[in-house]
């Protein structure tokens, strides 16, 4: 073994020890590895790969090669589920960023299914992630903003009287940027210091205004095209720091009822699940991720989560997954030229946490609010199946989890990333050839920056084999095979 990598593993074993991994026997009879009712159909197992963006669609959010190849790579080892990275349902310009907002995406779609059921012989049952969210711009250089964005209204003029227009431009360009604070409001300093974000709550909009009958039929007509793609089902991006999870945060005052108190911050998330009811059938897996606390100051917290998840049960949805935190609220600030970036700040930092975090450390650190939640539905006798996730790293992890009856499903992301074959070397008892993770994140910053997500543990060897390659030729765009 190299001898990076037998520092590696002896970091792991000091975070997160596996004293030995189950035999071929062991892991056949365990909880995780059996099937699970969701909805209309059966997972063969409790194994499941959440969503992740890997940046690898055309700049038109089509599917390319090395999409394909990505989930492909995954569904060799035929998880229960995989969950197809986060999908716009606008027809707008996202970057390469999978979109569904017109049915010329569906044959693009249908070739991803297709090659997900022939790599894990039908057995992996394949979701995906509809999402929407609101324009964000990134950081503007000083004198651009002040000299051409910075909207000068009555409130500015007043706070300078007797100035003119340009002479207000002229003086504010002038000052620190401490007095500047003190002239411009919080919004515009925020656009100059963050750069500009819509919010749920900007109604003197009218695009955000009308948001509660636009939303609806735009989800439900990516779900009928996720339908006709050969999808399994879908999954309502009702988390982070989106347009749906920004409607469930206790942050969204709206006035219209749809802001406020909880029984109006769930309303459009409720009239968008039945749009989507409606538009798919009743033997369809629909279900939703969302937060089981914001994690930001004035955010929503377990006690709204869990009255969100009685509601989604109630309504009929197939699955709730429980995430946590990943909010623009704390993020960090990004350089002139970026835009902020949901995961760099304390929230961020939650959803997902590395080894560099406070104790109890990353792993398993968010599964207390999918215990929380699945208790609540159980005790109103709901039997909706709860997925968690967050730092799940090993067999013994996952199965604890089940035996505790703090969740009905357990999702592996980063771990499943760093070895795509996690679960076919479980099931034939050679769990010591796993490729750990080491939950530095390596991956996150890549997604940050947009660039193809791959992992640090694929390119420890040498590149001389003819995977696919990063823009730069560096790193590979797929993890190395395993020889069974």
């Amino acid at each position: 073994m190299p001898a990076s990598r037998a520092r590696e593993d002896k970091r792991l074993l000091r975070l997160l020890p596996v004293e030995r991994w189950p035999t071929e026997d062991e892991a056949r009879r365990s909880r995780w590895l059996s099937p699970v009712r969701i909805g209309p159909i059966e997972a063969h197992e409790r194994t499941w790969i959440p969503a992740m963006v890997p940046w690898r669609a055309t700049d038109d959010g089509f599917v390319t090669e090395n999409v394909i190849g990505w989930y492909r790579r995954f569904a060799e080892s035929a998880p229960g589920v995989i969950v197809v990275e986060a999908t716009g349902i606008r027809d707008v310009p996202s970057g390469p960023l999978l979109r569904i907002g017109h049915d010329r995406f569906v044959p693009g779609l249908r070739r991803l299914t297709e090659a997900v059921r022939d790599a894990s012989r039908g057995r992996t049952r394949l979701f995906l992630q509809i999402i929407d969210f609101l324009a964000i711009k990134r950081r503007p250089p000083r004198e651009k903003f002040l000299e051409r964005f910075l909207v000068i209204d009555d409130a500015l003029r007043a706070r300078l009287p007797g100035a003119s227009d340009p002479e207000i431009r002229a003086f504010l360009l002038a000052q620190d940027d401490d007095a500047l604070r003190a002239y411009l409001s919080p919004r515009d300093h925020e656009s100059l210091t963050m750069g500009h974000r819509e919010r749920v709550t900007d109604t003197h909009l009218p695009h955000i205004r009308d948001l509660p009958r636009a939303i609806p039929p735009l989800f439900a007509d990516a779900a009928r095209r996720a339908r006709e793609a050969g999808f399994d089902g879908v999954e309502l991006h009702y988390a982070h720091a989106y347009t749906m999870s920004s409607f469930l945060s206790r942050l969204n005052d709206r006035a219209d009822g749809y802001g406020g108190p909880r029984e109006h911050r769930v309303r459009l998330p409720l009239e968008t699940y039945r749009a989507v009811r409606d538009a798919v059938g009743p033997d369809y897996v629909v279900g939703a991720r969302f937060l089981g606390d914001d994690v930001v100051e004035g955010g929503s917290r377990i006690d709204d989560a869990t009255y969100f998840a009685l509601e989604f049960a109630r309504a009929g949805m197939d699955f709730l997954s429980i995430s946590k935190g990943g909010r623009f609220e704390d993020a960090k600030q990004p350089k002139v030229g970026d835009a902020a970036y949901p995961y760099t700040g304390p929230s961020g930092h939650e959803c997902m946490p590395t080894v560099h975090i406070a104790p109890p450390g990353p792993f398993g650190r968010n599964v207390p609010l999918a215990a929380t939640i699945r208790r609540a539905l159980q005790h109103h006798d709901l039997t909706t199946p709860i997925v968690t996730a967050g730092g799940i790293a090993t067999f013994d992890q996952a199965e604890s989890i089940l035996a505790r009856g703090d969740a009905d499903i357990v999702a592996m992301a980063r771990q499943a990333l760093a070895d795509p074959d996690f679960f076919e070397k479980l099931r034939r008892g050679r769990g010591d050839e796993i490729r750990r993770c080491l939950f530095t994140n390596y991956c996150e910053a890549l997604d940050q920056s947009h660039k193809e997500v791959t992992c640090q543990r694929w390119d420890r060897e040498s590149l001389d084999d003819t995977i696919p390659r990063s823009h730069d030729g560096k790193r590979r765009l797929l993890a190395p095979p395993w020889s069974y």
